[in-house]
């Protein structure tokens, strides 16, 4: 197991620090270490990374990651999605996908674990949003909910199962409904 230092951190410090399971975090000087994902929460992860990149990698559009640390704006935070768009992620020398991403995500995405602090979670989305992300979601499995946060604008509010969940426009072609996200949790709905 990794100790995490008593003493506050600079964000230079904490990317020197050996990766943690799962992965801690660097929000305003301190090092917080994220809850192990469980059931409910890797099957949605799992699924909505193979369709948002069904839908947007082949094309060149965007492509979703899962667990990625992304690292701006005096934070290093890992959603548990970030979608970047195509023009946006980060190459190395050789032209391959980076290992380091310094930039925002243009969509994420945060699915609560039994045990994580909704305000923490809330708190990374508006850092994404602050810092020029497109959209945030924030579901909530034991709820069957979600809260959209368009950039810029409310935050929207959905638990109807036929209510469609807002996108980004790079993703207008997603159309999901609340019936149909939570719907995955059940083995075998595809």
């Amino acid at each position: 197991m990794v100790q995490i230092p008593t003493k506050p951190l600079t964000l230079a410090e904490f990317l020197q620090l050996p990766e943690t399971e799962p992965a801690s975090e660097y929000i305003n000087g301190q090092v917080i270490q994220k809850p192990m994902p469980q059931g409910k929460h890797s099957k949605l992860q799992g699924r909505l990374v193979t369709v948002i990149n069904n839908i947007v990698e082949k094309p060149k559009i965007a492509l979703a990651l899962p667990e990625l640390r992304c690292t701006f704006g005096g934070r290093s935070i890992v959603p548990d999605i970030a979608i970047f768009t195509w023009n946006r992620i980060p190459l190395d020398e050789e032209g391959d996908i980076a290992n380091f991403f310094a930039a925002h995500p243009d969509w994420t995405i945060e699915i609560l674990s039994p045990d994580q602090n909704q305000t923490k979670v809330i708190s990374n989305i508006l850092h994404c949003l602050n810092s020029g992300c497109q959209m945030g979601w924030l579901i909530d499995p034991a709820e069957k909910s979600v809260f959209a946060y368009p950039a810029s604008q409310q935050p929207i509010f959905l638990q109807e199962t036929e209510q469609l969940i807002p996108t980004p426009e790079f993703m207008a072609d997603l159309k999901l409904s609340v019936g149909e996200l939570f719907g995955w949790l059940k083995p075998g709905n595809i």
